[in-house]
């Protein structure tokens, strides 16, 4: 199997995949036309990406792409809608950088707090200015709020406790009773959070939902002067709406993502946020450590070999999560070449398209079972011509899907 590697990646992880047997291009350079392009040569049956954008274009590029790897946890940088449509998996690492993030989120707060940037700009400056610099507020004490409690808004949250913050959150699969666990304030929505807030931090996929959500009216409900932590994407943010409270309302933010940030990773570029006095940032580093490189590359590989092996795609993230099956027919055979293409055929006949299907041999490999997930029922007469199809099927039955 050839794997095209085109971004950051564990060499342990790429070392595995050769001694399986598998071809495997690495080029952490490789983006926009030079991935497409790449895409067209090596033909690969794997690509394995981290921040680089995969368009249409490339995921149409080579025949025989069958599934797209995430060294990460967010896909927004790869065409979902397409990949499903050539039926190419996609797959990410959800969790295995949340240590990183989290570290780094941190980093921010105490960056925003206590000026480090800033101090050390005019440090290097030669500039010795501790009448200014030695003026914070200290955070013991403050409240955290965090927009999003997944693996790494947990993270994030446990480490706040460690520096006496109190913590409360809101998340769509947040509960009351899940908030008390964790020893967290419960909140009902966003802007909740945001006027409850010392300290708002971000940490949500971008979705539909998602995208644009702190907008003027998230941050008109911030306290004046608080401190707005962005980890997760630019795209979640306002960014006008931002750059308002900065010069309004005095927020301070510490921002690792930006909208329309360089997919490069080197380059001239800055915007009116990127640069703007009540700004740290940094250049989309959350993830950026050799501890989460490893655990992301181990993850990756994991996931490839599987599918190597099995043909299951764990962490897949664009498969039909309910099937529009209205019928499930099980068909228990013996364990015969060719059985299963006769029911198919049968289904075929009667115009019965099949949804999704799943065989399940039994110990001994004498005998299965085929569950199959149809978009509409087969009456008697199917069902009939089913048994009749082959000797080897034992039984036929079916029930509408409740």
């Amino acid at each position: 199997m050839k794997i095209l590697v085109a971004d950051k990646f564990a060499e342990s992880a790429r070392d595995t995949l050769v001694a399986d047997g598998h071809t495997v291009v690495f080029d952490p350079e490789l983006k926009d036309a030079s991935l497409l392009a790449a895409l067209g040569e090596v033909n690969p049956t794997v690509l394995v990406v981290r921040s680089t954008k995969v368009t249409a274009d490339m995921l149409n590029a080579g025949s025989k792409l069958a599934l797209v790897v995430r060294a990460g946890a967010g896909v927004n940088t790869i065409d979902i809608d397409t990949a499903s449509k050539l039926g190419i998996y996609v797959a990410n690492c959800p969790g295995k950088n949340a240590v990183a993030v989290a570290e780094l989120t941190m980093g921010l707060i105490l960056a925003l707090d206590r000026r480090i940037a800033d101090n050390a700009a005019q440090l290097r400056a030669g500039h010795w200015n501790k009448k200014e610099f030695g003026k914070a507020r200290g955070i013991k004490g403050s409240t955290l709020g965090l927009i999003g409690l997944g693996s790494i808004g947990k993270e994030v949250a446990e480490r706040a406790k460690a520096f006496d913050l109190n913590v409360l959150a809101w998340s769509r699969s947040l509960t009351e009773q899940t908030a008390k666990d964790l020893k967290i304030g419960y909140c009902a929505s966003p802007i909740e959070v945001a006027k409850n807030s010392d300290i708002v931090s971000i940490h949500v996929a971008v979705t539909d939902d998602t995208r644009g959500m702190c907008d003027t009216k998230f941050f008109s409900a911030m306290k004046e002067g608080a401190y707005f932590i962005n980890t997760s994407r630019g795209e979640v943010v306002d960014e006008a709406a931002l750059i308002k409270a900065l010069d309004d309302r005095g927020i301070r933010a510490g921002l690792d993502v930006f909208c329309d940030e360089p997919g490069a990773a080197e380059g001239q570029w800055q915007t009116e946020l990127s640069t703007h006095r009540n700004v740290v940032g940094t250049h989309h580093i959350g993830a950026s450590t050799d501890q989460a490189t490893t655990a992301i590359g181990d993850e990756a590989l994991r996931v490839i070999r599987r599918f190597a092996v099995t043909g299951e795609v764990d962490n897949c993230v664009n498969l039909e999560d309910n099937p529009p099956a209205s019928h499930i027919m099980s068909v228990r055979h013996v364990n015969r070449v060719g059985v299963l293409a006769k029911v198919l055929h049968e289904l075929q006949a009667a115009g019965i398209n099949v949804l999704n299907m799943e065989n399940q041999l039994f110990r001994g490999d004498e005998a299965a079972t085929a569950t199959i997930g149809l978009d509409k029922e087969p009456d008697e007469v199917v069902q009939k011509a089913i048994t009749a199809a082959s000797d080897a099927i034992i039984s036929v039955s079916v029930q509408a899907r409740s």
